[in-house]
């Protein structure tokens, strides 16, 4: 039973308390320690790590060991996100023997819970999701379909080809660690065995990767062998024409066997069959069971010969198995089927095609890039304030047709909610399946138009910056050397909305137009990861992102376009007068015009000199550098991206592109005249510059 506090008179659910998503991946961080340095994860370690995040022992009922074992698959697939990228260019057969040790370091599951017997839980061990999808032959421009997601690792094979990812998961408890490991991602809780009728639109995955409840069916008590043939033939309808599905089932489940031999021949008529072969059940006994299962791998194209379905009857082992998934056919075509799907976005229009000179180091070619569409609205605070600080979120001038929602709530302080955006005019230049498969929801869209729509500008006035780019001052128009700044614009999105799914999108928009140089500046070397993650969505490439730390200090960076990514400390480093910001500057070029995204950019706070209690506290260095990159460049596109830009009015002395000062669209002459400004009139004055640069269309900030 759950534990039960007793506060002031009134009874709580304990678990209401915890955030169960965030205590699971919590635990999975700390069980990643012992796998990574290669040591056996015992029960006893398993267990102290539950009761530290969870507040409690699994006696207490605060916790059970269903959510120890799903806490060691989130572990495994945080070690997938580090080693995993490596481990795939080894032989298939070494990334099989690979993924068989690390789960041989894990513990075996012995004790299930109610509802895991009750909905057939049984996640797929590693080695087998690898076999599924290898199976799959995913490419980073595929849009996957997880219909029984479960803890996600089928998703995150997926996601180590760079593919979209589209998730489905009933139980609530997993849909909690889906939204923490998968932030972005479309997620939805329904019954997969109606999946196709509850995806609405015309997005359709070009991939299904499943592992389905094999007989057993929400708010049905008995055995349900009905429910495999319905979870498999639901996914076929919304599979693509020529896409691939690949499924784990009970081994029963087999076109040999005369009780389903009628479902797969009808099939037939529009999806064959591969490939469908027994798995040894020993694969599963790190999951405490050794039950036969089976590979089946259809592709959503009609049978040659509908009588003829290949299928190996006896169970293999997984290196045999291996084997044959190598002999696979590639997969068809798809693009038929979703153009089709693409021609139902209203007033998209399609560019033409341009020729581009190739680089040596060709790049990402985005294909199918059209002009994004949208409807602007009107809008009136005609409510008022509400009784609730936040208001629920969604775009307030702009409608996109076929763009999802969301896929986790957002909302907006009350205070802004009240401020209306002016309606836009800019048009972001976007692969058509961007909107088609979900790639960005309806809220990331508007960032994208929002961003464009204030880079088109320039800021107020002329200027002259010195030779250090340190001192920026007003020039009289037509000045020699004097420079316009390009608007910039600020980012302010909670934890949840996406904001480096968003940056990847504003840098696309760019990319798309040919402005194919960006700089990504963020806090830590480790979040590149990050990054490649959210540019490979996109239909981007990993090889587009260009790691700075791996060129030497000095050195000409060696790549005519692409991502460069540095962190805010490799940015101010310097040595024997070569700086890491002239080799950025040298390498972006004079007349830079593309993004440069500052992530987490409340590190560059304190970015001016200040009255401190014991006299004047210097400039943060990091802040100093930051602000010498935007004046170096000053038609750079700057995205300022935190969801705690500024905690003090000062730290807000990095955020030059604004215009709230020296500009004319404010009334501060000086950085330091609107420091003591604002800071004379407190969180009243703070918030009436982020309403007033709402409404300037600089600034967003919404959060889940």
């Amino acid at each position: 039973m759950v534990q039960q506090l007793f506060t002031q008179g009134f009874l709580f659910d304990f678990q209401t308390i915890l955030d169960y998503g965030q205590s699971i991946l919590s635990v999975a961080q700390e069980l990643l320690k012992p796998l990574l340095e290669n040591r056996p994860l015992n029960t006893k370690t398993v267990q102290a790590q539950m009761n530290r995040h969870f507040h409690g022992t699994a006696a207490e009922g605060t916790w059970q060991w269903k959510d120890a074992y799903e806490a060691v698959e989130v572990a495994q697939m945080l070690y997938l996100r580090q080693k995993g990228y490596k481990l795939l260019l080894e032989s298939p057969l070494t990334v099989l023997l690979e993924l068989e040790k690390l789960t041989a370091l894990c513990p075996t599951h012995t004790r299930r819970s109610e509802e895991s017997v009750q909905l057939q839980q049984f996640s797929t061990p590693l080695s087998l999701a690898y076999l599924v999808a290898k199976s799959g032959f995913i490419q980073a421009t595929d849009l996957v379909l997880e219909p029984s997601a479960g803890t996600g690792l089928l998703a995150q094979m997926a996601k180590l080809h760079s593919a979209s990812l589209m998730l489905n998961e009933l139980a609530p408890d997993r849909s909690k660690i889906l939204r923490r490991l998968f932030p972005g991602t479309p997620l939805f809780s329904v019954n997969a065995e109606q999946i196709n009728d509850y995806l609405v639109g015309k997005t359709q995955p070009s991939v299904v990767l499943m592992n389905p409840p094999f007989c057993a069916s929400p708010k049905i008590n008995s055995r349900n062998p009905d429910a495999t043939k319905s979870h498999i033939n639901s996914a076929l309808q919304r599979l693509a024409d020529g896409g691939r599905l690949v499924t784990i089932t009970a081994n029963w489940f087999s076109p040999a066997n005369p009780s389903w031999r009628e479902t797969f021949l009808k099939w037939q008529d529009f999806a064959r069959v591969l490939m469908s072969v027994g798995v040894n059940g020993k694969v599963y006994s790190k999951h405490g069971t050794q039950i036969d299962t089976r590979i089946t791998v259809i592709d959503k194209v009609p049978a040659d010969n509908p009588g003829e379905i290949p299928c190996i009857s006896e169970t293999l082992d997984l290196p045999e198995i291996l084997a044959l998934i190598e002999q696979l056919p590639q997969r068809s075509s798809w693009e038929r089927s979703d153009i089709k799907a693409a021609a139902a976005i209203a007033k998209v229009v399609q560019l033409p095609k341009r020729s581009v000179v190739v680089q040596a180091e060709t790049l990402s070619s985005i294909p199918d890039v059209v002009i994004l569409e949208y409807e602007v609205v009107e809008w009136s605070a005609t409510e008022g304030l509400k009784d609730t600080l936040y208001e629920t979120y969604r775009p307030q001038r702009i409608r996109i047709k076929d763009a999802l929602p969301h896929p986790s709530l957002l909302c907006e302080s009350a205070a802004l909610a009240l401020v209306s955006p002016p309606p836009p005019t800019y048009k972001p230049h976007l692969p058509r399946n961007i909107v088609s498969q979900g790639l960005l929801s309806e809220a990331q869209l508007e960032s994208v138009i929002y961003a464009g729509q204030a880079h088109g500008e320039f800021l107020s006035g002329s200027y002259i910056v010195d030779d250090l780019w340190d001192n920026v001052t007003v020039a009289a128009t037509g000045k020699e050397n004097a420079v316009k700044f390009r608007r910039g614009w600020f980012l302010g999105d909670g934890t949840g909305a996406g904001k480096g799914r968003q940056c990847a999108g504003i840098i696309l928009d760019n990319w798309c137009q040919e402005r194919r140089k960006a700089i990504w500046v963020s806090k830590s070397s480790a979040l590149i990861e990050d990054a490649r993650r959210d540019w490979c969505a996109l239909g981007g490439t990993e090889r587009d992102i260009i790691d700075l730390s791996n060129i030497k200090l000095g050195d000409p960076i060696p790549f005519t376009q692409g991502i460069l990514f540095c962190t805010y400390s490799t940015l101010r480093s310097q040595k024997n007068g070569k700086s890491r910001l002239k080799q950025i500057v040298e390498w972006a070029g004079k007349y830079f015009e593309g993004a440069i995204a500052y992530d987490e950019c409340h590190a560059m706070g304190n970015a001016m000199a200040q009255e401190g209690k014991l006299g004047m506290v210097a400039a943060s260095q990091q802040g100093i550098v930051g602000l010498r990159l935007q004046n170096a460049l000053p038609s750079a596109r700057v995205i300022y991206v935190s969801a705690t830009g500024a905690t003090k009015v000062s730290n807000l002395s990095y955020a030059n592109r604004l215009g709230l000062w020296q500009t004319g669209d404010f009334p501060f002459t000086s950085r330091e005249d609107f420091v003591e400004s604002i800071e004379g009139g407190g969180i009243a004055a703070m918030e009436i510059v982020a309403r007033d640069l709402k409404a300037l269309l600089c600034y967003v900030f919404i959060t889940n």
